[in-house]
């Protein structure tokens, strides 16, 4: 056996220590904690499963096809409205958009009033497990309590229309799992997994006492808990991309600069080497996807686009030559509406909130920037962390960056232009079909809107203007009887 510095002392003198007193001791009592850890788990996995399943089932049967007839159509890429034709729903897939004149037999008829129907919407950064509930309860509480609190915040989600999210931090694979078996009711999920971070980075969640650390501590409750992963050096920025990718992570999220909710980084500091961010892109890349990553500054986003990273995350601090760098590079840009105000992530000091002005203000900078140059790989994202109060405001959120962009330009950046982000995990694709587009083929993942949200975009912010959701081919909402 080999024995950590920890335990030094039972191997002096002692040849083999496997049977010192000492050791036998020591194993008893872990053989000991983890047969309780096993019956504990059961217990809970029990309690999880007979929670799921008290879900309600929404969905229709699936054996009939469904025709959205005497609708006008956003398909997710046009400008304007397409007329003229009803969509055709067979199983999973939208089989066709058919003339208004031709006759399907054996089809459920949904009349839609002259509705407009429109792909459903992506978040492109969102947190599954952390949105919904108070940092100090998800730092103290126990794991399967958060997990619970996720998936009753997982069904709201997509009864708010989104229904697909890009989680970009925290342990979502059991959540994923249990919405597509049609255990727990929510959006699709694309999982990073626990978020990289570099010791003192911004996913550090240890508590001052916790530091310094050994190889013999234990993992924080963060890291226990799935939310991040602390790695220094290359090894350990291999090994802990390659445990998320084993988890199932369709994408790795890393983190290369500093944060304003954060306990210890200050929001200019550079995070990870070259080196390092190069270890997690070819770790990814070698599983046939990629990289994402948090980062404000200028400095930070060139230190990530030179090692590989095909994605950033945030980026409000740029300026506008290392823009010009990330649309002549093909680089993805992952923003989120950060204006300051009612829709505001709460923070608890006075240099964070001041740090939280400096990035609205380039928050407003950065959207200019893309209306200038036409930044085309440009996505949005909510990221609402520790904020169950304003959950509530995703849709609102989205249909601010009117600001700046047509009701067409919103629409496409929360379904076409995401949809082609998700796409970049490639092999770790856990979807295998379109989304973010009413197309032939594509995933039947559509909104009825109650009015056309190309005249008014706040019509997303109010999820009762939803007369029909539809998930994967399945209804999960119809108010148009009652």
């Amino acid at each position: 056996m080999r024995a950590g510095s920890k335990y030094q002392h039972l191997v002096h003198h002692a040849g083999c220590p496997c049977h010192t007193p000492e050791v036998i001791r020591l194993n008893e009592r872990l053989m000991q904690g983890v047969n309780r850890r096993s019956v504990l788990k059961a217990i809970i996995g029990a309690a999880a499963a007979s929670a799921f399943a008290s879900v309600p089932a929404f969905a229709q049967d699936g054996e009939r096809a469904i025709l959205f007839s005497n609708v006008r159509v956003f398909d997710g890429l046009s400008n304007a409205l397409i007329e003229g034709r009803n969509v055709l729903v067979r199983g999973n897939r939208i089989e066709a958009l058919v003339p208004v004149s031709e006759d399907i037999a054996n089809v459920d008829v949904i009349d839609c009033g002259n509705r407009v129907l429109i792909p459903g919407l992506i978040d492109s950064h969102w947190h599954s497990l952390l949105c919904a509930i108070p940092m100090q309860t998800a730092m103290a509480a126990q794991v399967p309590y958060v997990h619970l609190v996720a998936a009753n915040e997982s069904e709201k989600t997509l009864m708010r229309g989104f229904t697909t999210v890009r989680d970009v931090g925290g342990p979502s694979f059991a959540l994923k799992r249990a919405i597509d078996g049609g255990k727990a009711v929510g959006p699709r999920i694309y999982p990073s997994g626990a978020m990289i971070s570099q010791t003192s980075g911004h996913g550090d969640f240890r508590m001052e006492y916790e530091i310094p650390a050994s190889d013999q501590s234990n993992l924080s409750h963060a890291e226990e808990a799935g939310i991040s992963s602390i790695a220094n050096g290359v090894p350990q920025v291999l090994n802990r991309v390659r445990e998320q990718l084993l988890l199932g992570a369709s994408q790795i999220k890393i983190m290369t600069g500093g944060g304003v909710s954060s306990l210890y980084d200050p929001v200019p500091s550079l995070q990870f080497t070259p080196d390092e961010i190069r270890a997690a892109v070819q770790a990814a890349t070698d599983w046939g996807t990629y990289v994402c990553t948090h980062v404000y500054t200028a400095k930070g986003i060139r230190r990530s686009i030179d090692n590989g990273v095909q994605c950033i995350e945030h980026g409000q601090l740029a300026d506008e030559e290392t823009v010009r760098m990330m649309l002549d590079k093909g680089i993805w840009w992952s923003i989120q509406p950060f204006l300051g105000g009612e829709f505001a992530n709460p923070m608890s000091t006075d240099k964070q909130r001041g740090e939280q002005q400096m990035i609205a203000e380039g928050t407003r900078r950065c959207f200019e920037w893309a209306q200038k140059f036409n930044f085309e790989r440009m996505v949005w994202g909510t990221d609402i962390l520790f904020n169950p109060a304003k959950t509530e405001t995703q849709g609102a959120q989205l249909a601010r960056l009117s600001e700046w962009f047509s009701p067409a330009e919103v629409l496409k950046l929360a379904t076409s232009r995401s949809g082609e982000l998700l796409a970049l995990s490639g092999e770790r694709n856990p979807y295998d079909g379109r989304l973010g587009v009413i197309e032939k083929g594509a995933f039947a993942d559509m909104l009825l809107v109650d009015g056309n949200p190309l005249e008014n975009i706040a019509l997303v912010a109010n999820p009762d203007n939803f007369a029909v959701i539809m998930k994967d081919g399945r209804i999960f909402k119809n108010s148009l009887h009652g």
